[in-house]
């Protein structure tokens, strides 16, 4: 125990606590109040959580003397019950911290009453609730008082001890939940019972054996006391025997007070109960026992003056609210105080080998790494080295990693099997035939395996290194389990249920778990020395080094297990296109399900893989796995690139059947998107492919896709004339060509044709029918021998001489008309040259509002223009608007665009450098004549009219442009922010006082 500071310390209290009232006799405490009896009557209470201390007489109006008997606090402090004895008899008083007169309780009158037992878990300060009072003669009675009332509130009888008339000498009421309800324990001088309820189950006992225990013991004043922790008794101490019940009582001992009395005279004269140790008061000294070990360590002495010294300390109380204790003599009270009195414990119960207990009440690390030590050290030293294992692997402090690591080392050295001698009987008895044991060197191996990974537990995530080391050499262990494990018997691997298999399934458990901390690239190392291939697949899957686990499944032949692999979002596209051509050789159908499966391949990356596979040779009705993934790219990916589109004719081309590369030529992949192309792949090497594997038909069509309808129309010719025809009649906007192509196909066909003469000519005569008119008697004339009858082609020659006819006839209609509306234009101009508008001489230019007419000396000419007099040029519109040569010109540069703008003022430029040439009257009519023979500054004269008349700026298009214009144009822009209102700093402003 720690010398250094004691557990229990005594301190004087009080010196004179009866106040002259007589000697104390009795004392309570509860909640820091001390409530004294003394041999005159009075009763003393002192509440020391508040400063306050008072007396109350409880021998008025009583003859004789009179001395307090017992004395009774509960817990909180507020309620008190005490016993007066005197010549006249006995009297039970009760008194509330907030009375100053107490109360009898008529009811008691000449019992004595010994002890009470409070209802802790119902108590209120202003109710006692009820309340079992114990007397001198055997009997219960149960009270209820309120402080409100004055006065008791009902008495109950509860029981009497008939047929064994002893004195109750101490109470205690607990309640317990159980199956029957609430259970009552009530205890008496040497004997103790039980009960499950107050008044109805105590009525019980009185028609049938109450069930007690006797203790043997001669003890005068017996007492029970009780340690309370959270108002719930956790033990108890009778000073005259011990606890004990079957059903409810655990950990039940008698202590011999010869262990505690120095002589044989002496005894117990008082208990008290703490946590961890009963104080007993043996002459004038408290011996304090540790409750677990039974043990003294310490005895308290007191400091008695020399009038107490005769009788010595009465008696100890303790008060269960504060946790502190008292002794008292016959006028002082004494303190003893509990400082840390369950430091030590821990080695208490570890000397006893309560090693949960012990743990339980260490204080620090320190203290708990003891405690695993005498247990690692107890389990190792009985050869349970698995065991140990767990206890070493919870030290961190005392022991290094290292000492208990050589320590297993060592033992593995040392021993190399189990004998059967080496057994303990104990194991004999229940192992009675051993066939074989393992040896020393698996079992300690297993532990410091077992070791490592209870130490990788108790690590923090900060010791990085460590727990990398640790799990390196942990794993290094597995491996070797494993292998011995094999070497013990080869078929391990293939029963289930063996021991190999439970190390398997742990060992990767153990590499899941530190797949983390594990180093890579040490790990994979030793699963390759140990042959463990499953292992390190396993384990590179969990370091998600893919690219191992997917070689691996393709030398096994598991193709589906390396596509579930790759399918993992977390796997790199770039292994998907790295491992493609060992793939689709190994299954073609599920690797073509996974690519399909997975919308983010590209598909341009696989073309090597898929042309390693289309390189080898298939069967006629195989499905062409290859082919099915470029028609999914195609057409429901829409795949665009180029590559794809090749590979996919490609294969086409090489099929027997070209229905399916038609289809593919005849689709438009592009068709639908804005400047998209019709099609992806490359037209030139589809024509030499299509070439090359003499697919005729698609070599048609790609012709006459790209425009060269010639040959496609020669090819055609050498295939199917009907295709020729087909190809030629697709030419619709160049008539010359179709006319051409159409030749090509006659030609043939007329060639070709190996029947009679006039047979050969009514199907030529057919054939041009079918040109709809395209062709004519006179273009296929030349193709027939020149020995040929005319009257074979009459009735041909008769209709298109007549279509020749109409021709000439509509030919002819068309010229009327074309003369008739020259004549009519000729006698438009000469109208118009007598065309004139009236001016009134009042009327006002439209822009800078004067007079059309007005002389005006100052006004500026019009450049290019020829003055009429001494007015300036101007411009008259049909809908009556007038304006000013130079204002019309300015007006219109302003609000048209700048281009059109340029192109006014050049004109005007032009016309000034032509100054100087002769005019035309600006009144001159537009003849015929003049049409013909302008001048070069009339046709200039004529553009300028056009760009500044060709409408009425107020009426035309002009005027409606500007309506989407601001009104305020960026040249008003600085003036437009000239009136903008702007905060002014009220601050910086000055205020002027007006003298009234």
């Amino acid at each position: 125990m720690d010398q250094v500071r004691q557990v229990f310390t005594v301190d004087l209290l009080e010196r004179y606590a009866a106040k002259g009232r007589g000697v104390i006799t009795c004392m309570a405490a509860g909640n820091d109040v001390i409530v004294l009896g003394t041999s005159k009557g009075w009763i003393i209470r002192h509440d020391f959580g508040v400063g306050d201390s008072y007396d109350i007489d409880l021998s008025m109006g009583r003859t004789g003397e009179q001395s307090i008997h017992r004395v009774f606090v509960d817990p909180g402090g507020s309620h008190c019950i005490a016993t007066v004895i005197g010549s006249g008899g006995a009297d039970t008083y009760y008194t509330h911290a907030k009375w100053s007169k107490p109360r009898v309780l008529s009811k008691l009158k000449g019992l004595v009453v010994n002890t009470v037992a409070w209802n802790r878990q119902q108590i209120t300060e202003a109710s006692t609730k009820e309340v079992i009072l114990g007397t001198d003669n055997g009997q219960l009675h149960e009270i209820s008082v309120d402080e409100k009332d004055k006065r008791e509130k009902y008495m109950k009888f509860l029981f009497e001890l008939a047929e064994l008339p002893e004195a109750f000498m101490g109470l205690q009421m607990e309640t317990a939940s159980t199956s029957n309800g609430t259970r009552y324990y009530v205890m008496e001088k040497k004997k103790w019972m039980k009960s499950v309820s107050s008044q109805t189950v105590f009525a019980s006992y009185l028609e049938r054996a109450v069930h007690f225990m006797e203790l043997p013991g001669e003890i005068p004043n017996s007492e029970l006391h009780f340690f309370i922790k959270q108002r719930r008794a956790v033990h108890f101490a009778w000073l005259s025997g011990a606890d004990g019940d079957e059903n409810f009582v655990e950990n039940k001992a008698l202590l011999n007070y010869a262990k505690l009395c120095e002589g044989p005279e002496a005894k117990p004269s008082s208990l008290a109960v703490s946590e961890f140790h009963f104080l007993v008061l043996i002459g004038n000294k408290v011996k304090v026992l540790n409750r677990i070990s039974e043990q003294i360590i310490e005895e308290l002495q007191f400091d008695l003056t020399s009038e107490s010294a005769s009788r010595g300390i009465i008696g100890l109380c303790s008060d269960a609210s504060a946790g502190l204790f008292y002794a008292y003599d016959q006028s002082s009270i004494f303190q003893v105080s509990v400082n840390d009195e369950g430091r030590d414990m821990w080695k208490v119960y570890l000397d006893m080998k309560e090693y949960a207990a012990a743990l339980s009440n260490c204080r620090d690390p320190l203290q708990r790494d003891q405690v695993y030590l005498v247990q690692a050290e107890a389990a190792f030293s009985t050869k349970d080295f698995l065991r140990a294992a767990s206890f070493f692997a919870k030290i961190n402090y005392i022991l290094s990693f290292e000492e208990i690591t050589l320590k297993f080392i060592s033992a593995n050295e040392q021993g190399d099997t189990y004998t059967h001698n080496e057994l303990t009987n104990e194991i004999q008895d229940y192992i009675p035939i051993v066939l074989s044991m393992p040896s020393m060197k698996d079992i300690l191996q297993d532990a410091l395996r077992t070791f490592l990974l209870r130490k990788l537990d108790n690590l923090t995530k900060d010791d990085k290194c460590q727990i990398t080391m640790i799990s390196t050499w942990a794993t290094e262990l597995y491996l070797d389990k494993v292998n011995r494990l094999l070497l013990e018997d080869d078929t391990a691997s293939e029963n289930r249920n063996s021991e190999y298999q439970s190390i398997i399934k742990e060992f990767r458990a153990f590499l899941s778990d530190c797949k983390d901390v594990l180093d890579e690239a040490t790990t994979m190392r030793l699963l390759e020395s140990y042959g463990r291939v499953d292992e390190l697949v396993y384990f590179a899957g969990l370091k998600e080094q893919y690219e191992i686990v997917v070689h691996h499944y393709i030398q096994q032949g598991e193709a589906k297990k390396a596509l579930e692999v790759l399918q993992k979002p977390s796997v790199p596209l770039d292994l998907q296109y790295k491992f493609a051509p060992d793939l689709i050789m190994l299954d073609a159908y599920e690797t073509v399900e996974s690519w399909m499966a997975n919308k983010n391949l590209n598909p341009r990356k696989l073309i090597p893989a898929m042309m390693r596979y289309s390189s080898e040779p298939h069967a006629k009705n195989e499905t062409h796995e290859v082919i099915k993934y470029l028609e999914f790219c195609v057409h429901r990916l829409l795949n665009e690139d180029p590559g794809v589109h090749n590979l996919l004719l490609c294969l086409y081309a090489k099929q027997e059947d070209d229905s399916a590369l038609l289809r593919f030529l005849q689709c438009k992949f592009g068709k639908g998107r804005a400047s998209g192309p019709e099609f992806f792949y490359d037209p030139k090497y589809a024509l030499r492919l299509c070439l090359k594997e003499k697919r005729m038909r698609a070599c048609v069509h790609i012709y006459s896709m790209m425009s060269m309808h010639e040959e496609a129309v020669a090819l055609a010719l050498q295939v199917d004339p009907e295709l020729a025809m087909a190809e030629a009649d697709k030419v619709e906007d160049d008539e010359e060509l179709r006319k051409k192509l159409w030749l090509m196909v006659a030609k043939h066909v007329i060639e070709q044709e190996k029947g009679a003469k006039r047979e050969n000519i009514r199907k030529a005569i057919a054939f041009l029918k079918e040109t709809d008119g395209l062709l004519k008697i006179e273009d296929i004339l030349p193709f027939f021998p020149d020995f040929a009858l005319i009257d074979d082609f009459k009735e041909a020659i008769c209709s298109s001489l007549e279509d020749y006819n109409k021709q000439i006839e509509l030919l002819k209609q068309e010229m009327n008309d074309a003369t008739h509306g020259a004549d009519n234009i000729r006698n438009d101009i000469s109208a118009l040259a007598q065309r004139y508008a009236v001016v009134d001489r009042d009327e006002e230019c439209g822009v800078c509002h004067r007079k059309i007419l007005a002389a005006s000396a100052d006004y500026r000419m019009a450049r290019g223009y020829t003055s009429v007099g001494p007015m300036a040029p101007f411009y008259v519109f049909p809908c009556g608007h007038a304006f000013h040569a130079q204002c019309l010109i300015t007006h219109v540069t302003q609000c048209t665009t700048r281009a059109q703008a340029e192109y006014i003022l050049d004109l005007q430029k032009q016309l000034t450098l032509l100054d100087g040439n002769p005019r035309r009257e600006s009144n001159g009519g537009l003849t015929e004549e003049s049409i013909t023979s302008m001048t070069p500054a009339d046709k200039i004269r004529s553009q300028l009219d056009d760009a500044i008349a060709g409408e009425c700026p107020f009426c035309g298009d002009l005027m409606i442009r500007e309506i989407s214009l601001p009104f305020i144009s960026q040249e008003d822009a600085y003036q437009d922010s000239s009136w903008e209102i702007k905060p002014q700093n009220l601050g910086t402003q000055r205020s002027l006082s007006l003298a009234i």
